[in-house]
C-alpha cells in the first residue's frame, strides 16, 4: 500500500518532467539545425581559401556573402529562438510544481521530515534559473560531435582522428571533474541549506536573542557553518578550476596541434589551405560543449542537488488527492477510536479516542500538559494523519475531503496563533479573495473590529514580519475571526483564551455563544476553567486516553466528587475542580 501511494504521489515531480520532454525534443531538432549552421564559417573559409583566392573571381565572393550572411542570420534567428524555449520550459516546470512543492514543503513541515520548508521554494526557484541559463544546453551541443567529426573525416581522416583524440581528452577531463570536484561541492551545498535555515530560524526570534544576549553565540554557529561551507566551496573551486585550466590550455595546444597538421599535409599536397583553416575553427566548436561543462560543472551540481531534493520532497509527500467538495455541512462529528503515534516514535501520544458530537453541541476538552489536548486538535481538522482510527465529518474522513471546501466549512485556532504576511483582512479571509462585508462580519463577532479601526491602516494594515507588530491578543482575536469566518459548521479552538484579558474573554463567550446558536459544533480546548461554562459536553484526557467523557454537568460533579474525596478541594468548588485536574 505505502509503495503505490508513494508512486502516485511521485508523478506529481515526474509529471511534470515528462511534459517538458516535446520542448526539449524542439530543442534537440533546433540545435541540429544550429549546428548546421555553425559549418557555414569554416565551409566559407575553405571556398575563399580554395576557390576565390585562385580564381581571384569577385562574383564567387559576392555570392559566398551573400550566402553566409544569410545562414548567419538564421544562426542567429533559431538561437534565439532556443533560448526562449528554455525560458517557456523553465516557466511550465514552475508553474506545474508550484503547487505541489509548496504543498509537499506543507506536508514535510506538519510531519517534522522538512526542517527547512522554504528551502524547496528555493530549489524550484534555482532549477527554474537553470533551465533557462547557459549550462543546460551543454548536452544538446555535445550530442552532434559526431557531425562535426564526420565533417573532418570527410576533409581528411588525420584531422578526424585528430579531433576523436582531443574530444576522449576533453572527456576525460570532465570525468575526472566528476570524481574530483563534485562532493565537495554537494557538501558545500547541502551544508549551506542547513546553515542557511538553522540561522534564518534563529533570526525569527530577535526578541529572544537580543533579550537574553544570545547574538555572540548565534554569530559564533554562523560562523562555524560558513567556515565549514567556504572550506568545502574552496576545495571543490580549487579542483574545478585547477581542472579548468588544464582544459583551456589543452583546447589551445589541440587547436595549435591542429593547424600544424594541417600544414603538413598542405605541404604534402594532401589537403587544401583551406581545409587547414577550418579543421581549426570545427575542432574548437566541436570541443566547445566539452570546455562549457567543466566550466559549469558547480551549475550542474547544484541543480542535481535541487532535482533530488524537490523529487525526493514531492515524492515522500504526504499530499491528499484532492477529494470532492461536500455541499451544504451540517456539522455532525464521529470519532472512531482515534490514535496517533508521532513519526520515529512507538509511544502513542492517543489512543483509542471515541465520541459523537451532534449539530450545534459545544464540547470542551480539558487535562494536564502533554495529555495530546493540541494532537487530537490537529486530528480534527485533518492536519496530522491518525495513526488508526478516523474522524468523520458528515460522515466523511476528514483526510480525505478537498482541503478548500473544508477549510470553508470549517474555523480552527491553533494554539500557536499564526498570521500571514498580509494585510489584516487577508488573514481574515483565508488570503483569498473576499467580501468586505464578511470579513467585517467575522470582526465583529470576535470583536475585534474597533480594535483594528485603530490600526494604521485599519482593515489594510500590513502584518507580519515587515509589518505592523500585533500583541498577543490582538493575534489571538483576529485568530479567532479568521476561524468564524464565513460562518463554519465545525470549530477547532485550541486554548482560544490564552492571550486574553478579561474583556476578550467576554468577548470570546459571546462569539462562542452566538456559533452555538447559529448551529456550529465547536470543540474547545483550554487550561481554563472559565469558558467551561459554555460547553455542552466536557471530554477529560489523561496520559493520551479518555479519562472522562459525558454532559458538562456530570463531569464536574465527578471531577468535584473526587477532588473532596482525597481533600484536596471542598465539594462546593466547581469548576475550581477542573483548574485542579487541568493543571494536575
Amino acid at each position: 500500500m505505502a509503495t503505490v501511494k508513494t508512486a502516485v504521489l511521485n508523478s506529481a515531480f515526474q509529471d511534470a518532467m515528462r511534459a517538458l520532454r516535446g520542448g526539449f525534443l524542439f530543442v534537440a531538432v533546433l540545435t541540429c539545425v544550429i549546428c548546421l549552421c555553425q559549418l557555414i564559417v569554416p565551409l566559407f573559409m575553405i571556398q575563399v581559401y580554395d576557390r576565390v583566392l585562385g580564381s581571384r573571381s569577385l562574383d564567387t565572393l559576392a555570392m559566398l556573402i551573400v550566402v553566409a550572411a544569410g545562414g548567419l542570420m538564421l544562426l542567429g534567428a533559431l538561437d534565439y529562438i532556443r533560448n526562449r524555449v528554455y525560458h517557456v520550459l523553465g516557466d511550465r516546470m514552475a508553474r506545474r510544481l508550484n503547487g505541489p512543492t509548496l504543498q509537499a514543503a506543507v506536508d514535510g513541515s506538519l510531519e517534522g521530515r522538512n526542517a527547512h520548508p522554504g528551502q524547496a521554494l528555493r530549489d524550484l526557484n534555482d532549477l527554474r534559473q537553470f533551465m533557462t541559463g547557459s549550462a543546460v544546453n551543454v548536452p544538446f551541443e555535445a550530442m552532434f560531435t559526431p557531425l562535426f567529426l564526420a565533417v573532418m573525416f570527410l576533409m581528411h581522416p588525420v584531422y578526424g582522428y585528430m579531433a576523436v583524440f582531443a574530444a576522449l581528452l576533453l572527456i576525460s577531463l570532465s570525468v575526472l571533474m566528476e570524481v574530483v570536484a563534485r562532493r565537495p561541492l554537494a557538501e558545500a551545498n547541502e551544508a549551506a541549506v542547513r546553515s542557511m535555515g538553522e540561522t534564518s530560524a534563529a533570526l525569527r526570534n530577535a526578541e529572544v536573542i537580543q533579550a537574553m544576549g544570545m547574538l555572540p553565540a548565534i554569530a559564533r554557529r554562523w560562523e562555524r557553518n560558513q567556515y565549514r561551507v567556504l572550506a568545502n566551496l574552496d576545495e571543490g573551486n580549487r579542483r574545478s578550476r585547477a581542472l579548468s585550466s588544464t582544459s583551456k590550455t589543452a583546447r589551445y595546444l589541440l587547436q595549435i596541434a591542429m593547424l600544424s597538421i594541417g600544414a603538413i599535409l598542405v605541404i604534402q599536397r594532401e589537403a587544401t589551405p583551406g581545409t587547414m583553416v577550418a579543421a581549426s575553427i570545427i575542432m574548437g566548436r566541436m570541443l566547445l560543449p566539452f570546455d562549457q561543462l567543466i566550466e559549469g560543472w558547480r551549475q550542474w551540481v547544484a541543480a542535481r542537488g535541487a532535482y533530488r531534493r524537490l523529487n525526493d520532497l514531492i515524492g515522500r509527500s504526504a499530499t491528499r488527492k484532492s477529494g470532492m467538495a461536500l455541499q451544504n455541512p451540517e456539522g455532525r462529528l464521529v470519532v472512531d477510536r482515534l490514535g496517533f503515534i508521532p513519526p520515529g516514535s512507538d509511544r502513542p501520544v492517543l489512543r483509542n479516542i471515541s465520541f459523537n458530537l451532534e449539530p450545534g453541541e459545544v464540547l470542551g476538552v480539558i487535562g494536564p500538559s502533554a495529555a495530546g489536548k493540541s494532537t487530537l486538535a490537529r486530528l480534527l481538522v485533518g492536519v496530522w494523519r491518525p495513526t488508526q482510527g478516523a474522524v468523520y465529518l458528515d460522515g466523511q474522513n476528514v483526510v480525505n475531503w478537498d482541503r478548500v471546501s473544508f477549510g470553508q466549512a470549517v474555523g480552527y485556532l491553533p494554539q500557536s496563533v499564526s498570521l500571514l504576511e498580509g494585510t489584516i483582512r487577508d488573514n481574515i479571509a483565508h488570503m483569498a479573495e473576499s467580501d468586505p462585508a464578511d470579513v467585517v462580519a467575522a470582526a465583529r463577532r470576535a470583536d475585534v473590529h474597533e480594535t483594528i479601526g485603530t490600526l494604521p491602516h485599519g482593515y489594510d494594515t500590513e502584518i507580519g514580519e515587515q509589518g505592523y507588530a500585533l500583541s498577543g491578543g490582538q493575534r489571538q482575536r483576529i485568530g479567532l475571526a479568521r476561524a468564524l469566518y464565513g460562518a463554519p459548521v465545525f470549530m477547532v479552538l485550541d486554548e482560544p483564551n490564552a492571550n486574553l484579558d478579561q474583556t476578550g474573554e467576554q468577548a470570546l463567550m459571546n462569539a462562542l455563544g452566538a456559533a452555538k446558536a447559529d448551529g456550529t459544533t465547536i470543540i474547545l480546548i483550554t487550561h481554563r476553567p472559565s469558558i467551561v461554562g459554555v460547553c455542552d459536553k466536557l471530554l477529560v484526557l489523561r496520559d493520551g486516553a479518555m479519562a472522562q467523557f459525558g454532559p458538562r454537568v456530570d463531569v464536574l460533579r465527578s471531577v468535584t466528587a473526587a477532588t473532596r474525596q482525597d481533600g484536596s478541594l471542598p465539594a462546593s468548588a466547581g469548576s475550581g475542580g477542573v483548574a485542579r485536574l487541568v493543571k494536575s
